[in-house]
């Protein structure tokens, strides 16, 4: 089985499933504390399941979900979607454990305070080494930190929503443990890389994001049981995305570098996991 999302209410979740039965996906809804946990039982629907709960948290009310409920499911478990807004704010909190969430906030704060004057004094205090003359290697965390520094809108938009959609999915299934050890080894060898072939100006957290999709894309097709897994078409977004990044199409100085070292950390570890688990 895959999980393809979570729910805050059983109702909601058994209208969505109701739906899927009537198109023929087999699904296994599991009740936690504060969610609903939904899985494709069979790895092949797995797209398919996550296409249409991507489109029942945007549009819940769509009339087509209590229709195909009435005929396939309970009566007991209809109408009460609960509000969108408030619907999306617990998919938002409860798709990301701890861990998730204090990189996403630090990433957004950080963000913040480069665009309201702190840029330099940021760059200074968190860039890699030799980003300035007193960056020298006692500074340890310099390995690290460039990857919570984002230098536009875009840069941080792209690797905050592959980090919440990824990371949450390793860190609720697998632990926070196997998150963070991604995390570290994701953001530090793909920078080392990084730094010798660029130099120390960069920074950006898609050497992670890419070690994130390795692991993930891997563990799906090699332990599927584990519970996580990346479509094919979104990995090959990945990867036309990554091969972009050498051309000049965007205009933009893009860290391939930290993009094939995260990569290549995520697929391998990916690879170890699924012969330990």
């Amino acid at each position: 089985m895959q999980e393809f999302g979570r729910l805050p209410n059983i109702r909601a979740a058994q209208a969505l499933v109701d739906y899927l039965k009537g198109q023929g996906v087999d699904c296994h809804v599991e009740q936690l504390e504060q969610e609903v946990v939904l899985y494709a039982v069979n790895p092949a629907q797995h797209a398919q399941a996550e296409f249409e709960y991507q489109h029942f948290i945007a549009h819940p009310g769509d009339p087509k979900y209590l229709a195909v409920s009435w005929d396939h499911g309970s009566t007991a478990n209809r109408m009460d979607y609960g509000k969108p807004s408030s619907q999306l704010l617990m998919q938002f909190f409860t798709g990301g454990g701890p861990l998730t969430m204090l990189v996403f906030f630090a990433c957004v704060f950080i963000f913040l305070g480069w665009n309201i004057g702190y840029a330099e004094s940021l760059f200074s205090a968190l860039g890699f080494f030799n980003v300035t003359p007193t960056a020298t290697l006692g500074e340890f965390w310099r390995v690290f930190t460039p990857s919570l520094i984002h230098f536009s809108a875009m840069h941080i938009i792209f690797n905050l929503l592959w980090w919440w959609y990824l990371g949450g999915k390793i860190e609720n299934r697998l632990g926070t443990g196997t998150l963070a050890i991604l995390l570290l080894v994701g953001g530090t060898l793909p920078n080392v890389l990084q730094y010798y072939i660029s130099g120390p100006g960069f920074g950006g957290l898609s050497g992670v994001v890419y070690a994130l999709a390795g692991y993930t894309w891997i563990m799906g097709q090699r332990k599927p049981e584990a519970g996580i897994g990346l479509p094919n078409s979104y990995m090959g977004f990945m990867m036309i995305w990554l091969v972009l990044g050498f051309t000049d199409m965007f205009g933009l100085s893009i860290a391939n570098g930290a993009h094939i070292g995260g990569l290549v950390v995520g697929l391998l570890q990916g690879v170890f996991d699924s012969r330990r688990r």
